[in-house]
């Protein structure tokens, strides 16, 4: 059976007053706590280490409520770590309980069959042909890769660590090429995790660019986007797509794909980007007859999924527990 998961943020507790029927009093529990630049220069690693304690805290906190509702896929937030490229996790003075909590959680997760993935933002470049460039995405692809090692999650696309390849730059096959020559840089906690997705713009890659241009190469695996191929298709169907990335994953691994609707489904403004994600999903998502797992990529995160079970799975998740309160207290 197919599960579908849901991207950094829980609306019902990151903002409890609104989404999770509490009181005024309540704190959010959230793993986005960060500061602009000036605080950093001004409070420094330290303040970094607090906020990324309370961060994994609500990490675990996060996973515990996926579990107790029935959501067993989640990506985790790239911003775990505020300002992270300016020093090394072992500078931080509370890095001892953020590994314990950071292995608390990924056990947990592991315990409960919740699958754990991550989406780097998109100023990772592999393709760049500026080395400063380059050397910036490597440093901060290690440091996902650190997180998930200190988590003890799996050195496998099962739990992934997902990227653009980067811009084409006048000449797709040279940039692949690139792709390909600087993924060789990367430690081997990033090069065994890593995925890459089509893109969204017709000048940039589509599945049987990636297919062709990079898994031939070096075997990476490829991550369909539903809502991507809308835009960037190479010619093939959805589900001459789907199937290409598909063919792409290890025989013993569940594929994940992602979808997404376009914003203007809720909101009728032709000045809205037409690639924007809705706040919610409604079609039904036709996976063909595969057994895969799909990231919701909706605004409204889980509330999203939740809805979409309710209009097109009630007979499948009938026997699944609805949304449950969580304990605040914890």
């Amino acid at each position: 059976m197919n599960r579908y998961g849901y991207a950094c943020i829980n609306m019902q507790l990151s903002y409890p007053q609104k989404h999770g029927g509490q009181e005024r009093g309540v704190l959010p529990i959230t793993t986005g706590r960060s500061m602009i630049k000036r605080t950093f220069e001004a409070k420094g690693v330290d303040y970094a280490s607090e906020l990324t304690l309370n961060n994994v805290k609500d990490l675990d906190r996060i996973i515990d409520w996926n579990i107790h509702n029935g959501y067993n896929f989640f990506r985790i937030t790239s911003g775990l770590a505020p300002w992270k490229s300016e020093y090394k996790w072992d500078d931080l003075p509370d890095i001892d309980e953020i590994r314990t909590w950071l292995y608390s959680a990924g056990v947990k997760a592991e315990t409960h069959n919740v699958r754990i993935t991550s989406h780097p933002g998109p100023f990772n470049v592999l393709t760049s042909p500026h080395e400063h460039v380059v050397k910036n995405c490597v440093s901060d692809l290690t440091d996902h890769g650190d997180v998930f090692d200190m988590m003890n999650l799996s050195r496998t696309p099962y739990n992934k660590i997902n990227i653009h390849i980067g811009g084409a730059y006048g000449d797709k096959e040279s940039a692949m090429k690139r792709f390909c020559e600087n993924f060789e840089l990367l430690p081997d906690s990033v090069k065994s995790r890593l995925t890459v997705e089509n893109d969204d713009r017709a000048s940039m890659y589509s599945v049987k660019d990636l297919y062709y241009g990079v898994y031939k190469r070096i075997g990476i695996t490829i991550v369909f986007d539903y809502h991507h191929h809308k835009f960037c298709s190479g010619d093939m169907s959805e589900q001459e797509a789907l199937e290409m990335a598909l063919s792409t994953w290890p025989s013993d691994i569940t594929p994940v794909v992602h979808y997404s609707e376009s914003r203007r489904k809720e909101q009728l403004d032709e000045t809205i980007r037409v690639q924007a994600h809705s706040d919610y999903i409604y079609d039904e998502i036709d996976t063909y007859g595969h057994d895969i797992d799909i990231m919701v990529e909706a605004k409204h995160k889980e509330l999203a999924v939740q809805k979409y079970k309710e209009l097109h799975m009630t007979d499948h998740y009938s026997n699944l527990p609805s949304v449950k309160a969580y304990n605040y207290g914890l």
